[in-house]
């Protein structure tokens, strides 16, 4: 049975909240926590969409992806991306930076739901 833990992102920084949700979603809060098990977790984010992000991080914030090909490089503002995919996929990004780098990261990125 999996346990539901709900953050309210309403008047929050997404970093503290993104913290939170992966701390929780590697097990660390549970009493049985194994590093290489994924917890039976689930973490719900309602109000994404009410979130505190200032103007300036807005226009300043760049996230960076690679295509895999020359010239590839593309940098994608924070306003753009919450035009384009919302808040939702700005917390998705910034849950699964702080997610260890292995195999089970996958599977942990999808016990995560972000509802705006």
């Amino acid at each position: 049975m999996k346990t539901i833990h709900t953050i309210d992102a309403e008047g929050k920084k997404i970093g503290r909240i993104a913290s939170g949700a992966a701390k929780i979603l590697a097990g660390k809060t549970s009493v049985f926590y194994t590093p290489n098990i994924v917890a039976d977790v689930e973490v719900h984010i309602i109000n994404a969409a009410k979130a505190d992000v200032t103007t300036k991080k807005k226009q300043e914030k760049i996230y960076r992806r690679y295509t895999g090909f020359p010239g590839g490089l593309i940098d994608t503002k924070l306003e753009h991306l919450i035009g384009k995919k919302g808040m939702s996929e700005v917390f998705r990004i910034a849950v699964k930076g702080m997610l260890p780098k292995n195999k089970l990261q996958a599977k942990m990125i999808k016990n995560l739901i972000v509802t705006e």
